[in-house]
C-alpha cells in the first residue's frame, strides 16, 4: 500500500460540496481541511507544505486558477487538482498552464478524484 504524505485542502464555496468530499475522502483514511474560498485558504497561518489542492473552479472574488497563481507567488507549489462545471478547452488550457495536475469535471466520476489525490500524495506522476 502507498504512502501519503500531506493534507488534502479543498477549497469549494459550495457547502455541500465541500462536506461531501472532506466525508468521503477521509472515508479512505486522508487527512482533510476545507475551505469556503480562496481567501480563507490564503488566510491560513499553518498551510501545510506538503499535500493536495482540490479546487473549484468558479468561485466568487477569484476563480481556481487565480488562487493557484496567488499561491505559487507566496511559494506555495503543492499538487492540484481543479474541479468544475462544464469544461471548455480554453479553461483546461490555462489550468494546466498554472500548474493544475488534472482537471475533472462534475459530476466527478467514481474514482477519478481519488486516484489523482493519491498519485499527487504518493509523490507519482
Amino acid at each position: 500500500m502507498p504512502t501519503f504524505r500531506g493534507t488534502v485542502l479543498v477549497v469549494d464555496d459550495d457547502d455541500a460540496v465541500r462536506q461531501s468530499l472532506k466525508f468521503n475522502l477521509e472515508l479512505h483514511g486522508l487527512s482533510v481541511r476545507t475551505y469556503e474560498d480562496g481567501d480563507h485558504l490564503l488566510a491560513d497561518a499553518d498551510l501545510p507544505r506538503e499535500g493536495c489542492l482540490v479546487v473549484d473552479y468558479r468561485m466568487p472574488r477569484q476563480d481556481g486558477i487565480a488562487l493557484l497563481d496567488r499561491l505559487h507567488d507566496r511559494d506555495v507549489h503543492i499538487p492540484a487538482i481543479l474541479i468544475t462545471t462544464g469544461t471548455v478547452p480554453r479553461i483546461r488550457e490555462r489550468a494546466m498552464r498554472s500548474g493544475y495536475r488534472q482537471v475533472l469535471e462534475k459530476p466527478l466520476e467514481d474514482g477519478a478524484l481519488l486516484d489523482g489525490i493519491q498519485s499527487a500524495l504518493s509523490g507519482t506522476a
